[in-house]
C-alpha cells in the first residue's frame, strides 16, 4: 500500500462512514480497484482509520458527550446487542467480506429498503428529538446487528431503527453518530490487539500511512456528518437507495463478466 492508495482508502471511509451506503462496502471495492493485497496491514488500515470518523463525531458533538451519565448507559446499551453478536458471527462475517457478490445484493437490497423506507415515512409526524430510554436504546442496537452483513450499512440500519422507534430523522441520525463511537472504537481495538497478538509489528512507513489515514477520515467525516444531516432532512433515503442499486447492479454485471474483483488474497 503506498501514501496515494492511503489517502483513497481515508477519503472513501470519511464520505461513507455515515452515509447509508455502506463504508465496509466501499472500502472492499475500493481495495479491489486499487489491486490490493488483503494482507495484515490493509485489513488493519481500512479498520484502524475509522478512529479519525469517531474523533469528527466527538469534536462535532462535544457537548453531548458532557450532557448527562444516562447519555452513556443508552450508548452502551444499544451497543450490546451488535458486541455480542459480532463475536459469535465473527467466521461467519469473515466469509462474508470475501465476496463481491454478497456486497452486491447487499447494496440492492438494502437500496431497495431505502426507497420504501422514505415511502413509509413520508412524512415525518414523530416529535422525538433524543433517545428517552433503554428500550429504544436497545432495539436501535438489535438494528445495527443487521449491519454485520457486508455491503448492508450500519448507518442506514440505525438511522431506519431510530425512525421506527418514533425519533425524527435527524434525532435518529445523530444517535447513530453517536453509536458509531463505541461500535467502531471497539472494532479498532480489537484489530490493533490481534495484529499484534499475531506478531506483527507496525514499521515506520505503516505508522506515517496510518497517521495519514486517519487525518483524512477525520476531516473528509467532518464534512461528510454535517452533510449526511443536510440531505436526509431535505431529501430523504430515496436517492440513496438509488445509488446503492446502481452500484450494486454494475458490481453485479463485472462479476458476471468475470471480471476479476476478489477481494482476499
Amino acid at each position: 500500500m503506498g501514501l496515494i492508495d492511503a489517502i483513497i482508502l481515508a477519503i472513501i471511509e470519511g464520505l461513507t462512514e455515515f452515509i447509508p451506503v455502506s463504508s465496509t462496502g466501499h472500502l472492499i471495492i475500493t481495495s479491489a480497484v486499487l489491486g490490493l493485497k488483503s494482507d495484515s496491514f490493509v485489513k488493519l488500515f481500512t479498520v484502524g482509520i475509522q478512529f479519525g470518523s469517531i474523533l469528527a463525531v466527538v469534536v462535532l458533538y462535544f457537548r453531548f458527550f458532557l450532557k448527562s451519565i444516562s447519555f452513556y448507559y443508552k450508548l452502551f446499551v444499544a451497543f450490546i446487542p451488535a458486541a455480542i453478536f459480532g463475536v459469535l458471527l465473527k467466521k461467519q462475517i469473515d466469509l462474508m467480506l470475501e465476496s463481491v457478490l454478497v456486497v452486491s445484493i447487499a447494496l440492492i437490497l438494502g437500496g431497495i429498503v431505502l426507497i420504501l423506507i422514505d415511502k413509509i415515512f413520508k412524512k415525518e409526524e414523530s416529535k422525538q428529538v433524543e433517545v428517552k430510554n433503554y428500550k429504544t436504546a436497545f432495539i436501535i442496537g438489535i438494528f445495527q446487528i443487521i449491519s454485520m452483513i457486508p455491503g448492508v450499512s450500519r448507518s442506514a440500519a440505525t438511522i431506519i431503527g431510530g425512525m421506527f422507534q418514533g425519533l425524527t430523522k435527524k434525532a435518529a441520525a445523530e444517535f447513530s453518530f453517536f453509536l458509531a463511537v463505541p461500535t467502531m472504537f471497539g472494532a479498532t481495538a480489537k484489530s490493533v490487539f490481534d495484529f499484534f497478538k499475531d506478531g506483527y509489528k507496525l514499521n515506520s512507513e505503516q505508522i506515517k500511512l496510518f497517521a495519514v489515514g486517519n487525518i483524512v477520515a477525520f476531516v473528509v467525516s467532518l464534512i461528510a456528518i454535517q452533510l449526511m444531516i443536510s440531505l436526509l432532512t431535505r431529501f430523504g433515503f430515496k436517492y440513496f437507495g438509488y445509488y446503492r442499486i446502481a452500484l450494486g447492479a454494475i458490481l453485479i454485471g463485472l462479476y458476471i463478466a468475470g471480471v476479476d474483483l476478489k477481494l482476499i488474497d
